[in-house]
């Protein structure tokens, strides 16, 4: 699949929808994910660590993903499996659809704290490996957040929510993995058991394919983003050929957006999740690096705030991805009531005060070239390129100093982000900058006017 691999080559039939990425979607820089399903009643994982950083096999039998719930609770042995059996008696995944009642879910109000945070799109799940969907998809019968559970279309509810709010909607689907529909050969245990594990059948891809389309066309997304995979009997031409999908979409949404992980076809943008998928994130292509809030996406009851970024930690990530020439996509995951827990909302919040300041220098900025300065970790310091201006994020206070060509920067122009002149100078090794105390939690915006 193009995801996480070094140099994807798309088959002749999907290179007629190579295109230009939208600008809205390379000056978005930030955006919001949110998994929410019945994984999120038993909310329940090991906060082991991000992904990337640990070997396969403990990864999957101490799943930190809540989300992965329903796979996890079936390897033998896992702690995850035994609390199910000691806390719901073995009961069935599919209980905890029962139990989800979304009540006090206000998708209004939801969105609107992702417009504050700064988001620019956010994509929600509608359908996740468990295979249930949060929408009266085609063929699921009464397996869905419409029939049971909520009782409420999600996907169309967050749609309607975000475009009051005036940003853009985007859905994920799991195109790769459905426990429900392809439970025969058991639990993914490691790399060699998702490949054998995953539905590839024309059966399935018609069943995903009427999926895909329906999502299309009643909620037109402005991001299609698939995760694991396509089933293979759809990658080749025909009827039912995810390149039929293609031209659905980019025929009902010009504008939209395609991620990389719907096989090997086609995409608009690269994916890296934590760790994983690093290598991905370079100047050749439009990239996007996604995470939780933790180290989960769904609600996990179990983390605590050391697993948790603070609004401080998040915004770092956010400028040092978009220093880069990334997107964002930060994850959060909502209880099963439909509330934001404590420690994820502290950490929005936290984004939204340093964004109220700052968010001009964010929104649109590009890659500062390397000839006029450089990012730093001790102290921390990233830059971005805003029209005329260069900008430098410096976690840090008093005199400072930024690695930087003096003679490519006006150095009477600097200023913070309210326009309040700070003094700066050309010393050896750069430019020595007064940087005052930040008025929020987060670096200081410094901005200079490129010479």
């Amino acid at each position: 699949m193009a995801m996480f691999h070094d140099t994807p080559e798309r088959p002749e039939l999907y290179q007629k929808f190579v295109r230009e990425v939208p600008a809205w979607y390379r000056e978005a820089k930030f955006g919001i994910f949110v998994h929410w399903g019945a994984y999120s009643v038993p909310a329940w994982a090991e906060p082991i660590g991000e992904l990337g950083t640990i070997d396969r096999p403990t990864w999957f039998k101490h799943n930190p993903y809540a989300e992965w719930y329903f796979n996890t609770i079936r390897i033998e042995g896992s702690p995850a499996g035994e609390r199910q059996k000691t806390v719901y008696g073995g009961a069935a995944y599919d209980d905890f659809l029962d139990q989800w009642t979304a009540s006090e879910w206000d998708p209004q109000a939801m969105v609107d704290l992702f417009r504050r945070v700064g988001a620019e799109y956010v994509v929600p799940t509608t359908k996740h490996h468990d295979g249930i969907t949060l929408w009266d998809a085609p063929g699921t019968g009464e397996r869905n957040t419409v029939a049971r559970g909520p009782k409420r279309d999600i996907v169309g509810e967050f749609a309607a929510a975000a475009r009051e709010a005036g940003i853009k909607f985007g859905v994920y689907y799991s195109g790769g993995l459905d426990w429900h529909f392809h439970t025969d050969d058991g639990p993914i245990a490691d790399d060699d058991t998702i490949d054998w594990n995953r539905p590839v059948d024309e059966a399935y891809n018609e069943y995903a394919f009427a999926h895909v389309k329906d999502l299309i066309e009643k909620y037109s997304p402005e991001v299609l983003w698939g995760d694991i995979e396509w089933p293979d009997a759809g990658k080749p031409d025909g009827p039912f050929s995810f390149a039929r999908i293609l031209e659905q979409y980019y025929s009902a949404v010009p504008n939209g957006v395609v991620n990389d992980r719907w096989g090997l076809t086609h995409w608009d943008f690269r994916t890296s999740e934590y760790q994983q998928g690093r290598d991905t994130e370079n100047d050749d292509t439009m990239w996007e690096n996604c995470r939780g809030v933790g180290f989960s996406f769904g609600y996990n009851q179990v983390e605590d705030a050391s697993h948790y970024f603070d609004g401080p930690g998040a915004v770092r990530h956010l400028l040092d991805v978009v220093s880069r020439g990334g997107n964002f996509l930060l994850n959060v995951g909502p209880d099963e009531a439909g509330r934001i827990p404590e420690l994820q909302l502290r950490c929005l919040e936290g984004i939204a005060a340093w964004m109220a300041v700052n968010r001009e220098f964010v929104h649109a900025s590009e890659v500062l070239d390397p000839a006029v300065a450089s990012a730093s970790d001790e102290p921390w310091i990233r830059w971005v390129a805003k029209g005329s201006q260069a900008v430098a994020f410096v976690q840090a206070s008093g005199d400072v100093t930024l690695t930087a060509d003096a003679s490519k920067l006006n150095l009477a122009s600097a200023r913070t982000a309210d326009g309040t002149p700070v003094t700066a100078s050309a010393v050896d090794g750069g430019i020595s900058v007064a940087v005052p105390t930040s008025e929020v939690a987060g670096p200081v915006a410094v901005v200079f006017d490129l010479a």
